[in-house]
């Protein structure tokens, strides 16, 4: 099979991912699982001519370094591409990325997500895990500034992915490696570029994070991602980047221009068929910004906890809403909660499902929603 035939074929399947490995047949991920795109073994040549062909003009950095990341468009389908060397043979992972930048009202997000594109400055974070559907939460996110305002986003990614169209706004999007050098160093001649916002796509190195905590006090609009499972360890994870004499000082940073972190799920439905989005969801307000300014970080827990009127909601009160609309299985349920203790019915704390206001969350949105992530 050519690579236009097995991105066809993934997409038609509604995959996220395709792998290629010397000794197994193609295989691509659905749901969450893995299985057979094809029943042909790949052999060492096969792996070969695949990786030539996925990475063009950049085969001899794969000979060279062992492997290489970039983003292509094959057959009509953007794509996100890792080959890599493993055993004396060449492997390569494919990620599908949806063929369109959906709306932030099509993805199930939260309705509280819905006030981010409208911060004037400040940084939003959004975490999870890797496939968590990150990437298309940002693209969603500044798509909609796009289209309702006149500013200038700037984005720094590795590599790029979605690929805006400009509409209201000018955009600049910068590939780490072939338009700037690093998060980093693009994040410091960003500051000299006049943007109103910025994405970062890593947050994930002290110089980085410096200059995000910078561009946010100076003005700008900051989004990034960390690859943590909750607000609080978001916290903990920029701070602990730093040496100990400097954690206060960026703790006092963090807590005056942090304004939200949106922390991602992506879970099996019960039906079997798709995933849908759990999130968790912390706006910073007064007793959120002094805690983390005091490192009282295991606080902020009980805080979102009691903060719901403004949109706050821990991860495992989304799960247990996500259960009782029948989205998730009680499996799911049990296998993503954070606190072994809370059984799907009950939550410490908290209303039943029938005294909630549809303000609290965004659960009647997501169980509406028409889009379903792709990863």
């Amino acid at each position: 099979m050519t690579i236009t035939e097995l991105v066809q074929g993934a997409y038609e399947q509604r995959a996220s991912d395709i792998h290629l490995v010397c000794g197994l047949n193609p295989r691509y991920r659905v749901d969450g699982s893995l299985c057979d795109a094809a029943q042909f073994c790949l052999t060492d040549a096969d792996c070969m001519a695949y990786a030539s062909e996925l990475a063009g003009d950049f085969f001899d950095t794969l000979v060279e370094v062992g492997e290489v990341d970039l983003a292509r468009t094959i057959a009509g389908i953007r794509c996100r591409l890792n080959i890599f060397s493993q055993q004396g043979h060449y492997s390569a992972a494919i990620r599908l990325l949806n063929d369109r930048i959906p709306m932030m009202s099509e993805l199930g997000l939260p309705n509280v997500a819905s006030e981010f594109p409208w911060y004037n400055q400040g940084i939003v974070l959004i975490t999870g895990e890797t496939g968590s559907g990150k990437s298309t939460t940002l693209a969603a996110i500044l798509n909609h500034i796009n289209q309702t305002q006149t500013k200038h986003i700037l984005t720094l990614e590795d590599p790029v992915e979605y690929v805006y169209t400009p509409e209201k706004c000018v955009i600049n999007q910068r590939e780490i490696g072939k338009d700037t050098k690093s998060f980093s160093a693009g994040l410091r001649a960003a500051l000299r570029e006049d943007p109103d916002v910025i994405l970062v796509g890593e947050m994930r190195d002290l110089d980085t994070i410096e200059t995000a905590l910078t561009a946010a006090e100076t003005g700008h609009l900051v989004f990034g991602t960390v690859h943590t499972n909750s607000a609080a360890d978001s916290i903990d994870r920029i701070v602990d980047v730093f040496p100990a004499e400097r954690q206060q000082q960026i703790r006092l940073q963090l807590s005056m221009t942090l304004k939200a972190v949106l922390s991602q799920q992506l879970l099996p439905r019960k039906s079997g068929k798709g995933r849908v989005l759990a999130c968790e969801v912390m706006k910073v307000d007064g007793a959120i910004r002094n805690l983390i300014r005091e490192g009282k970080t295991p606080q902020i827990y009980n805080s979102i906890q009691t903060t719901g009127s403004i949109g706050n909601i821990l991860m495992d009160r989304a799960l247990q809403q996500l259960y009782a609309n029948g989205d998730i299985s009680m499996e799911t349920y049990e296998s993503a909660r954070r606190d072994p203790v809370i059984p799907a019915g009950k939550m410490a704390g908290t209303e039943t499902r029938k005294k909630e206001t549809p303000s609290d969350d965004g659960a009647s949105q997501r169980a509406k929603s028409n889009i379903q992530y792709r990863f």
